[in-house]
């Protein structure tokens, strides 16, 4: 081992180079991933401008500022921060917190291919925020996608397994609060005044001093299930929400009244919209807003006891049916029925599984996924529904259908699933894919971990004599002899590993 740094110490010289993380930081197709990637961050070509000039034979045009511009700060490598996108949704941390844990973890800084170790943040920690929404859908695709293909490559899993699937649907929901009706009226209060206050419109009244009691009665009504006296602060609000909104409306039209930045007036109209769409939507209407920052969240009702509604979106998930690999995740916006979203995530499943050699041909699903076999011809859909026309090898594959739930359990606990972060539906489908590649990041730790336990047990079985265990078990020692040994021996194969 050679180094350039005399006065450093290489990282691979500090870490146990058979820990499953510094094992998958060797295995992974970094270089795929970074030559994917790299044509997004490219400077785009200008086509410059044209400059009438004269030389001394005459009049002459130049074309300037033409081809790649190289202004700017160098880019940040790939890998560090694909590893930081892995790492955050394998070990359920937030940006900030990724990024304080890399500058005091060695083996994460292995992992992101660093040479020698370094007591710093690698970056800021929005620098995440826009690498997910440069690389987009289709470069957290490719992150999942590289998990897939390792998978293969270290026969964790075979390729013939990821024919037969499991899919399911699940709520992600959104980092917003309980829509109560009080709570959003005195929000939408407080935000246009404070809008109001930003482009220099002085109201007559605020009502904060009396917007705040409502809310507090509102509070004391609801839980003490006095819902007449309930109605009566709700139609308050909705009241004193309409005259401030009005008079914001009537001075920000009145004549001569300019605004400086002209994103603030339309931040306002925005602003406005939704606190109207709040102050007159009812309980039985459709297209209820939900969230004043999020207009996208919708109100899923998956029949719990526990929690009847849930507010986010619909996301679906694909597992593989033997060995719980996730082979696809996806959103769908507007809630729609679980069987129209199949071909939709199938077809992501299949552009993954693409390059190991397989499609995914028998779907194990539930009862929500009926009436969809004519749109997905070239699979077998198997459901509780065709209980009487299946064989006994796919009534045992349907018992397996509930193995998924564990896998959505884990991916919202483990996987930061539970709650997203992210600003609008893009925020949504990136963040599903983020939280399905660190489940199998968390897979992969677990498969390698696996195997080399059993490499170390194979070694230990074939340094032993064969020839004296299998005399010692014919002359009836087994009971003192064999079976010791053999508990000897998985003891040594644990001491190892540790």
């Amino acid at each position: 081992m050679q180094t350039p740094d005399f006065f450093r110490c290489r990282i691979d010289a500090m870490i146990n180079l058979r820990d499953p993380l510094a094992v998958l930081a060797t295995r992974l197709p970094w270089a795929q991933i970074e030559a994917s990637l790299a044509p997004k961050f490219e400077h785009l070509d200008r086509e410059g401008d044209t400059l009438e000039s004269s030389d001394l034979l005459g009049p002459v045009q130049v074309v300037v500022s033409a081809g790649q511009s190289s202004a700017g700060r160098p880019r940040l490598p790939i890998r560090l921060m694909a590893s930081l996108v892995y790492l955050k949704h394998s070990y359920n941390l937030s940006d900030d917190d990724v990024v304080a844990r890399w500058s005091e973890n060695v083996l994460w800084q292995f992992f992101s291919g660093m040479e020698y170790y370094e007591h710093r943040q690698p970056c800021d920690p929005t620098q995440m925020g826009r690498f997910r929404r440069d690389i987009g859908e289709d470069g957290l695709e490719l992150l999942l996608k590289a998990t897939i293909d390792t998978a293969v490559s270290i026969k964790a899993v075979k390729p013939a397994e990821l024919e037969r699937v499991i899919v399911d649907t699940t709520v992600q929901e959104k980092a917003v609060a309980h829509p109560v009706d009080s709570r959003l009226l005195e929000i939408a209060r407080h935000k246009v005044v404070a809008a109001a206050k930003r482009i220099g419109i002085q109201l007559k009244q605020t009502f904060a001093k009396e917007g705040k009691e409502l809310r507090r009665r509102a509070g004391g009504y609801a839980h003490a299930k006095q819902f007449r006296r309930l109605k009566k602060v709700l139609k308050r609000q909705r009241t004193i929400l309409g005259i401030v909104m009005r008079e914001v409306q009537r001075k920000s039209n009145a004549p001569g009244f300019v605004v400086q930045p002209p994103k603030a007036l339309s931040d306002l109209s925005v602003l406005l919209q939704r606190a109207e769409r709040i102050r007159t939507q009812q309980r039985q209407d459709k297209n209820k807003l939900y969230a004043l920052h999020a207009p996208e969240v919708e109100c899923i009702g998956k029949g719990k006891a526990r929690k009847p509604y849930e507010f986010g979106v619909k996301s679906a998930v694909v597992v593989a049916h033997k060995s719980g690999l996730m082979l696809g995740a996806r959103t769908f916006p507007g809630n729609p029925y679980d069987g129209h979203a199949l071909n939709a995530i199938l077809e992501q499943a299949t552009n993954l599984t693409r390059d190991v050699g397989v499609t995914p041909k028998q779907i194990v699903v539930d009862l929500g996924f009926r009436g969809v076999d004519a749109d997905n011809p070239d699979k077998q859909i198997i459901h509780r529904g065709k209980l009487k026309s299946l064989s006994p090898q796919q009534k045992g594959w349907l018992r397996r259908r509930q193995a998924i739930e564990p896998a959505i359990g884990h991916l919202k606990s483990d996987n930061r699933m539970d709650r997203c972060w992210l600003k609008g539906t893009l925020g949504d489908a990136l963040h599903a894919i983020s939280c399905a590649a660190g489940y199998n990041l968390r897979w992969l730790l677990r498969a390698i971990a696996r195997l080399d336990i059993r490499a170390v047990f194979l070694r230990l079985l074939q340094s032993v004599q064969p020839t004296q265990m299998f005399t010692e078990a014919s002359y009836g020692t087994h009971g003192s002899t064999a079976f010791p040994q053999i508990s000897i021996w998985f003891g040594c194969a644990t001491t190892v590993r540790a």
